[in-house]
């Protein structure tokens, strides 16, 4: 075939109307290749995140991949110069991307958080050294309420990159005592008092199993580290109320609780003036 026969086919290719339809078939593609993109990404993640932030997710790649066949298809169609576009998307990007390198790593950090989830609203954590409870995990940022019941605002890119503290992870936490006794009590009889009150409190967990036993002979006590796991919803409370029991239990059969004393010893007997 040569120039003379191609020359209906070119022009044809030149013409509106061939134009119009080129670009609304792009257009209809364009939507089509979405949409399936948008099914394929809904299908495999969502187990791994929650509707609301699914949906923006799914939006941001639907309009990415529309944006692209404009930029790239319909444009040059329409005889929109490459180069013009390459060059207009160029500086634009540049301005976009320094006026807002920020935000951008708090989006991307932000996609990355709600795929792998190491924390959902509800959670008590800690994150960055602000501890509270999870109040909301936006595309942005993250919303912690303290326990003092302040809202703090953390951007999602320092939640990515920070350790995470998650305390309610696991369905078992497990809480610490150091218990101080004095050296003239029976260690073997506090041991046994604490271990029984913790079979009969139904909150603390025979699974992992608790821990009492003889840590270190100090300076003024005998020191009984007590080790206890309890469901993490009640967590606190047992915590709180177990040292109580364990006190009034131990003083109820004699034993008491340590505190510091120093035996002070003169070379010579100090007169009762001198004392005075």
């Amino acid at each position: 075939m040569n120039l003379t026969e191609m020359t209906p086919f070119i022009q044809a290719y030149e013409s509106p109307i061939f134009r119009f339809v080129i670009v609304v078939v792009t257009i209809i593609l364009a939507f089509f290749v979405s949409k399936l993109a948008t099914f394929y990404f809904r299908r495999s993640f969502r187990e791994k995140m929650s509707k609301d932030h699914l949906e923006i997710v799914l939006k941001v790649i639907s309009y990415s991949i529309i944006i692209i066949a404009i930029l790239f298809f319909v444009l040059p169609t329409l005889n929109v110069q490459e180069s013009s576009i390459l060059v207009a998307g160029s500086v634009f990007g540049l301005v976009i991307g320094f006026a807002s390198q920020s935000i951008v790593g708090n989006l991307i950090s932000g996609l990355f958080l709600m795929i792998e989830r190491p924390i959902k609203v509800g959670n008590l954590v800690n994150i960055d050294g602000n501890s509270g409870t999870v109040e909301d995990i936006s595309i942005i940022s993250t919303i912690i309420r303290t326990y003092d019941g302040l809202y703090v605002r953390i951007p999602n890119e320092k939640v990515f990159t920070t350790t995470i503290t998650n305390y309610v992870a696991n369905v078992a936490r497990r809480f610490e005592y150091v218990v101080g006794i004095r050296y003239e009590d029976d260690a073997d009889q506090a041991i046994d008092i604490i271990e029984n009150l913790i079979s009969e409190n139904p909150f603390a967990l025979k699974n992992p199993t608790p821990s009492v036993f003889v840590d270190t002979l100090g300076d003024n006590a005998v020191n009984i580290i007590v080790r206890i796991w309890a469901p993490v919803t009640d967590w606190y409370s047992v915590k709180t109320e177990m040292l109580w029991i364990i006190k009034k239990t131990l003083e109820e059969n004699g034993i008491e609780i340590a505190f510091p004393q120093r035996t002070v010893w003169f070379a010579n007997e100090l007169s009762k003036k001198e004392i005075q």
